[in-house]
This record gives structure tokens, C-alpha cells and sequence, in this order.
């Protein structure tokens, strides 16, 4: 038995023959029986073939690198979910912004208790238009370092904290932020408005109100009325019109409320739910909730028929 076994050793996976032994033994034959004009085609084609197999049948043949294998976009390349309008305006005792709750999804007026006067640290806010998500991703990032900011202070009490950035520290981050941004090709979809208070060199907030606007691009200036998106083509010139630098705020939120009906009027993307908020030296930031405005629809222009043929109005 021994003599037996040393005549016929067991076959291991070491000298197993390979697919190529096989496929090559398997057509050998076949070979031999073609005419001798052919063969040589036939056996270059069964090496090509062989060499594209390892040990186990798989194939080394990269896959087709096409346009299926490419990857997508991987930036906002135009804004998806907007918010209309934001205005902004100096009055005596600081700085109010005002803006609608609606976002639209296209021509779809879809959320419509977006919230758009957000507020970055206690002397400071923000409002923004353009893409709402985009928006979330600024006030995401100026809260990390509002938290930064506190962590790092040298006291744990609010009171006894400076080491927060004033109004134009966060402009002129955002104009920073939002070039850079764009100079990548990929820019946050927004015009923001900035609104809070100087800071005097000891670090303690300035009498000096401050109003200023960043978009998309990293362009950035300030002014004591400022609006975004179709508010400064409407609303822009109507508060040029009445704005006093010594308004109370009574006057100031007042003449807000009457531009923003304006612009529910006129602005397909607007709407008459509102938010009103403002920063004071004394008090801080303060964001009212959503409320609705008045609104009057008696006017000729709207009931007259446009077309003058006794029709609904339309064309």
C-alpha cells in the first residue's frame, strides 16, 4: 500500500492545472485537426483570451470607465429653496430687520414658517435671502463660533464675557466666507444682512449702530436702509423716501410693516407673515414671532379689469 501510494500522489491545488493549462489542453487538439493556414490564427486567439484569466476564472480587465462611473455634482449649483426679502433700517436706538416666513420651492409657495432674522450672539443678527439651506449652513457655522468664542473667554459669566464678535467682526468674517466661496465655483446661494453694534477697543459695545449687507460674491457695504432680493428694486426707494435718522422705533417698524405689505402685494414670492426683529445696546437682541399683516385688496387698481372687455381681469 505504501509502494501504491508513492506511485500515485494525491493531486493538491499546487499542481492543479490552471484555467489557462485547461483551456489550452482543451483546444490543442482541435488545433491540430485545422489546417496548418488557420491554426496560427486560432492559437493567437486562445493566448489573447488566456491572458485576460487568473487562477480561478476572474478576469483582470479594468471595467469601461464612462460617464455611469463618473460622480455627480457635489455642489449647490443654483438655489432649490429661496426666501424672498430682507430689510434692514438704523433708527435711534439701533437697528431693526424685517422679512416674511415663506419659502418658496420654485414657483411653489411651500414652507411658510421658514424663519429667516436669525441671531448670531447677543449684540448681534442676522438676516438672510437666497437659499435656505444655505442659510442654515452660515448660521450653523457663526454658532460654532459664537460657542468657540465663549469657551476659550476668560470668564464662564456672560456678564463678565467680551469675547464676543460685534456686528461688523461677523460682516466681515461673512464677506470673507462668502468669497471664498465663490472664488471655489461654489458659492452660498445668499444676500445677508448684518445688524448689531460697533465694538469699542476695550471691548465693550459701541454707541454706534451698525447696518451692513454681504452677497453672494464676497461684496459687502454698509448703509443706514439696506433690502435684499426684490425689496430693492420696491421697498428700497419707499424707505429713501420717509427714512429719518433720528426714528423712533415705533416710526421705524412701522415703515417695515408698510414695505413688506407693499412687497406682498407685488411679489409673487412674498408673503404677508412676518417676523420683525431688532438689536439694542441695553437690550440686546430681541426676534419677535411670526404674525400676520393687514392687508387691504379695495384698491382700483386691483378690482379694475385689466383687459376692458368685461372679462376676470386676465389677458
Amino acid at each position: 500500500l505504501k509502494d501504491d501510494a508513492k506511485k500515485s500522489p494525491v493531486r493538491t491545488s499546487q499542481n492543479a492545472p490552471t484555467p489557462f493549462q485547461i483551456l489550452y489542453f482543451k483546444y490543442a487538439t482541435a488545433i491540430s485537426t485545422i489546417p496548418s493556414s488557420t491554426s496560427i490564427l486560432t492559437t493567437a486567439l486562445i493566448l489573447t483570451m488566456s491572458l485576460s484569466l487568473q487562477p480561478g476564472g476572474s478576469s483582470t480587465r479594468a471595467p469601461p470607465t464612462g460617464t455611469l462611473s463618473a460622480p455627480g455634482n457635489a455642489v449647490t449649483t443654483r438655489p432649490i429653496t429661496t426666501g424672498t426679502s430682507v430689510l434692514g433700517i438704523k433708527y435711534r436706538d439701533g437697528v431693526m430687520l424685517a422679512a416674511d416666513t415663506l419659502c418658496s420651492y420654485g414657483s411653489l409657495a411651500k414652507y411658510k414658517n421658514a424663519r429667516r432674522l436669525l441671531p448670531v450672539n447677543s449684540r448681534t443678527l442676522i438676516g438672510g435671502s437666497g437659499e435656505y439651506s444655505d442659510l442654515q449652513a452660515i448660521d450653523d457655522l457663526l454658532r460654532r463660533n459664537a460657542l468657540e468664542d465663549r469657551c476659550t473667554a476668560d470668564s464662564l459669566y456672560e456678564e463678565e464675557n467680551d469675547a464676543e464678535d460685534c456686528a461688523k467682526e461677523v460682516w466681515s468674517y461673512l464677506r470673507a466666507v462668502m468669497y471664498n466661496r465663490r472664488s471655489k465655483m461654489n458659492p452660498l446661494w445668499n444676500d445677508i444682512v448684518v445688524a448689531g453694534f460697533r465694538q469699542n477697543d476695550d471691548g465693550s459695545t459701541s454707541e454706534e449702530p451698525f447696518l451692513g449687507i454681504v452677497d453672494k460674491i464676497g461684496t459687502a457695504y454698509e448703509d443706514d436702509i439696506l433690502a435684499t432680493g426684490f425689496g430693492g428694486y420696491i421697498a428700497l426707494p419707499l424707505m429713501r423716501e420717509k427714512y429719518r435718522p433720528d426714528m423712533e422705533e415705533g416710526e421705524a417698524r412701522a415703515l417695515l410693516e408698510d414695505s413688506l405689505r407693499i412687497l406682498f402685494y407685488r411679489d409673487c414670492r412674498a408673503l404677508n407673515r412676518v417676523q420683525i426683529a431688532k438689536v439694542t445696546r441695553d437690550g440686546g437682541v430681541l426676534v419677535s414671532d411670526p404674525y400676520e399683516l393687514d392687508t387691504y385688496w379695495d384698491f382700483k387698481g386691483f378690482v379694475t379689469n385689466k383687459g376692458e372687455m368685461g372679462t376676470d381681469g386676465g389677458w
